[in-house]
């Protein structure tokens, strides 16, 4: 719960832990379904996570949260993350750009700005950077 930053969610819900949630979390909003779903794979340890697309129906408040949550997974576990949302993946030590089913680019979120007109293109139309 605290790597998944979901200390404070369950200590307000009612019976904590414990609580009702709801037929498959239906009392639960996506982005808390989704961060539930995630802490519950960090919990068996695996030694690779696959995310993919894990942002894109979460709200800022729940991405950030997720984002938060991936980064420090990624010290003790592999975090492979697919991502259409480039403010998932900035933060990543290797970022793979793919175009048409193949490698494009490679390298962290600055060295793709100067060296892909792609990922740069990307970058500032998702307002990551400043245009021009």
């Amino acid at each position: 719960l605290r790597l998944a930053r979901l200390e404070l969610f369950v200590a307000a819900l009612p019976g904590g832990l414990d609580g009702w949630i709801g037929h498959r979390g239906s009392t639960l909003s996506g982005g808390e379904r989704q961060r539930i779903a995630i802490a519950r794979a960090l919990l068996r340890r695996p030694r690779l996570l696959l995310l993919d697309e894990a942002t894109s129906a979460l709200d800022a408040g729940n991405e950030l949260a997720l984002r938060d949550t991936i980064a420090a997974a990624a010290s003790t576990t592999t975090v492979l993350v697919v991502a259409h949302r480039l403010s998932t993946v900035v933060g990543a030590r290797q970022i793979i750009v793919m175009e048409a089913g193949r490698v494009r680019a490679l390298g962290s979120h600055a060295q793709l700005l100067e060296t892909d007109p792609l990922y740069r293109d990307l970058a500032t139309t998702q307002l990551l950077v400043p245009t021009g």
